[in-house]
C-alpha cells in the first residue's frame, strides 16, 4: 500500500538524500563561442530608456528585469521558438535561457506574451532595432552604401474566411440605399414629412426620422408586438425597417473605413490584414489568405529595415519604406537595387531627388530579349523614334505624331504627364492587324511618358554596369537569401499575434535574432566587413 506522505505536491519533501549543495556557476557549461555570450554582451549596451519608461513607477517591479526579458525573446527567436509556452518551457530548462535569467525565476508565458505585446509596442522595438543597426555600423559591418529591398507575403492570424471585400460592400451599400429610398417615400407619403435622402451623409436622415417615428409611437401610444399570431402596425414596422438599416449602414461604413483606399479587402478577425494570394496554397486552387506584405532591406547580409505593408503591390511600398528608414537611421543609403516589381515614374523620380542611385530592373526587361517581343510590331520598343520632330515610325513607314500631353494621377496620387502619338493613317495598311486593336475608322495610339523613359534608360544603363551585373547577381543571395532563412529554416511562416503593430514587433524580433546569429557566424568564419558576393572564377 502506498504511503500518504509520498503524495505530495512537492517531491522534495519526504526525499531521503535530497540536500542543499553549492553548485558551481553555470557558465562553465556555455561553450566560449556560443552565440548566447555574444547576444549577452552587444544587448548590454544598448539604450533601454525607452523601454523602461513603459513601466510604471508605482505597485511590484517585475519578477524579470525588462532588459533580461528582452534578451530572453530575440535568443528565443534566434533558436526558432516563437509561441510563449514554448519560450516558458527553454527558461525552465535549456541552461542557456537560464544563464540569461542571471538567477531570476523563469517567467511565466503570461508574462511573456505581456512584455512582448505592451512593451515592445509604441516605437520602443523599433528604437532597440535601430540602435543594433548603428552598432553594426559602428563594427563596420555596416557601411550604409547598397541596400537590397524585396518583399515577400505572410500570413496573418487572423481566420482564412473571415473575408470582407470593398467591391461586396459597396454593391451591397448601394441596394441598402434603394430600399431607404423607398421606405422614406413611403413614410413621406404617409406623414407629410419631407425627408430627402443624401449618400454622402445617409444616417443624419434615418437618425432624425427614426426619432420622430418614436415620438409618433409614444403619442398613439402604440405597443410593440413580436411572435406567432401577433400582427405588428405599419408605424412599428416602419421602425424596425429603419433601426436595421442604420446598424447595416453602420457596419458598411466601418468596412469601408477598415479597408481604406489602397486595398481591396480586410479580415474581420484582423483588421489590418489584407487578403493576398500565396505562394504556400494548401488548398492548391490560388485561394486568397489573409496576410501582410513585409518588406525588408538588407546590407552585407544584415537585415537594416523591415516594413509592414497592408497592400498587395510592392510598387506602392518602395517610398513610405525607405521614408520610414531615413526618418530612424543616422544614415542615408547610396544605392537602392530591387527587382522590376518595383519600377514605377514615382519612384524613379523619388530615388533621382533623393540624390540615390538607382538599380531597378525594368519591368520589360527579360521579354524585350525574346524574339517574340521583337516581333510584336505594336510595341513603342519596336518602332523607330526621331528626336528631332519627336516622331515614331511604324514598320510599314508610316509617322505617328503627338497629338496631346495629358495628365494621369496614380491612386498614391502621383500625377505625370502622358504624351499621346497618333498614326496619320492606318486606311488600306496590311499590317493593320497585327499593329492595333483599334476599331474600323480610327488610327494606332501610343501613350509614352517620356519622363519615366530618360529614367528608365538611366536605371537600365546603371544594371548593366560592371558595378550593376555584381549588384544584381548579390540581390538574390542577399534579400531573398534572407528572406529563405526566416521562412525556411526558421519555419516563421504565419504570424502569431494580431494588428500591424503587434505584427511589426514579431518582425522585428525575428529580424534582430537574425542578425546576431549573422554576426555570431561571420566572426566564427573570418568573413567579418565582407559586404558583397563576388563572382568565383574558376
Amino acid at each position: 500500500m502506498l504511503k500518504k506522505e509520498n503524495i505530495h505536491q512537492d517531491y522534495t519533501t519526504y526525499s531521503a538524500g535530497y540536500q542543499l549543495s553549492l553548485t558551481m556557476d553555470i557558465q562553465v557549461y556555455i561553450a566560449p563561442h556560443d552565440p548566447v555570450r555574444l547576444l549577452n554582451q552587444l544587448l548590454e549596451g544598448l539604450d533601454d530608456k525607452k523601454l523602461l519608461s513603459t513601466y510604471s513607477d508605482q505597485g511590484r517591479n517585475s519578477v524579470v528585469p525588462p532588459v533580461i526579458m528582452f534578451k530572453i525573446l530575440v535568443y528565443a527567436y534566434m533558436n526558432r521558438a516563437f509561441s510563449s509556452r514554448e519560450i516558458q518551457r527553454l527558461c525552465q530548462r535549456d541552461i542557456h535561457f537560464i544563464w540569461l535569467l542571471n538567477g531570476y525565476p523563469a517567467p511565466s508565458h503570461h508574462t511573456i506574451n505581456r512584455f512582448r505585446k505592451h512593451h515592445l509596442s509604441d516605437g520602443v522595438m523599433e528604437d532597440l532595432f535601430d540602435q543594433w543597426i548603428e552598432r553594426l555600423h559602428a563594427l563596420d559591418e555596416i557601411h550604409f552604401k547598397n541596400l537590397f529591398i524585396d518583399g515577400t507575403k505572410i500570413e496573418a492570424n487572423a481566420n482564412r474566411y473571415s473575408f470582407v471585400w470593398l467591391k461586396s460592400v459597396t454593391k451591397n451599400e448601394s441596394k441598402l440605399h434603394t430600399k431607404i429610398e423607398k421606405l422614406l417615400q413611403q413614410i413621406n407619403e404617409m406623414y407629410l414629412t419631407t425627408y430627402q435622402f443624401n449618400s454622402n451623409q445617409p444616417l443624419d436622415v434615418l437618425e432624425s426620422c427614426l426619432m420622430n417615428l418614436k415620438q409618433r409611437v409614444i403619442e398613439q401610444s402604440i405597443e410593440f408586438v413580436s411572435g406567432k399570431g401577433k400582427r405588428k402596425t405599419v408605424l412599428q414596422r416602419q421602425v424596425e425597417a429603419l433601426e436595421d438599416y442604420i446598424e447595416k449602414q453602420n457596419m458598411y461604413l466601418t468596412y469601408q473605413e477598415r479597408i481604406g483606399e489602397h486595398r481591396s479587402s480586410c479580415s474581420k478577425t484582423d483588421v489590418d490584414a489584407t487578403f493576398m494570394r500565396m505562394k504556400d496554397d494548401h488548398m492548391k486552387n490560388g485561394q486568397l489568405k489573409p496576410g501582410y506584405n513585409v518588406q525588408i532591406g538588407v546590407e552585407a547580409e544584415y537585415i537594416v529595415h523591415v516594413g509592414i505593408f497592408s497592400s498587395a503591390n510592392d510598387v506602392t511600398t518602395l517610398i513610405p519604406f525607405l521614408t520610414s528608414m531615413e526618418s530612424r537611421l543616422s544614415n542615408t543609403f547610396e544605392r537602392v537595387i530591387a527587382d522590376a516589381g518595383y519600377e514605377s515614374e514615382e519612384n524613379y523620380a523619388y530615388l533621382k531627388e533623393n540624390h540615390q542611385k538607382v538599380f531597378i530592373k525594368p519591368l520589360n526587361y527579360e521579354a524585350s530579349k525574346t524574339r517574340k517581343y521583337k516581333a510584336q510590331l505594336g510595341k513603342r520598343e519596336n518602332m523607330a523614334y526621331d528626336e528631332l520632330t519627336d516622331t515614331y515610325t511604324c514598320a510599314n513607314g508610316r509617322v505617328l505624331k503627338p497629338i496631346e500631353v495629358k495628365s494621369r494621377e496614380s491612386r498614391t496620387g502621383y500625377r505625370k504627364e502622358v504624351t499621346i502619338y497618333e498614326c496619320e493613317t492606318c486606311q488600306d495598311c496590311p499590317l493593320r492587324s497585327k499593329c492595333t486593336k483599334a476599331k474600323e475608322g480610327n488610327h494606332k495610339r501610343i501613350e509614352v511618358s517620356k519622363k519615366m523613359l530618360s529614367l528608365r534608360t538611366e536605371s537600365l544603363e546603371n544594371i548593366q554596369s560592371e558595378e550593376g551585373i555584381i549588384l544584381r547577381k548579390n540581390r538574390p543571395i542577399q534579400v531573398e537569401g534572407a528572406f529563405g532563412v526566416l521562412k525556411q529554416d526558421y519555419g516563421f511562416r504565419k504570424f502569431l499575434t494580431r494588428g500591424k503593430v503587434h505584427v511589426t514587433v514579431e518582425m522585428l524580433l525575428l529580424c534582430f535574432g537574425y542578425n546576431v546569429q549573422k554576426l555570431h557566424n561571420k566572426i566564427q568564419n573570418n568573413r567579418c566587413g565582407q559586404q558583397l558576393h563576388t563572382q568565383k572564377v574558376a
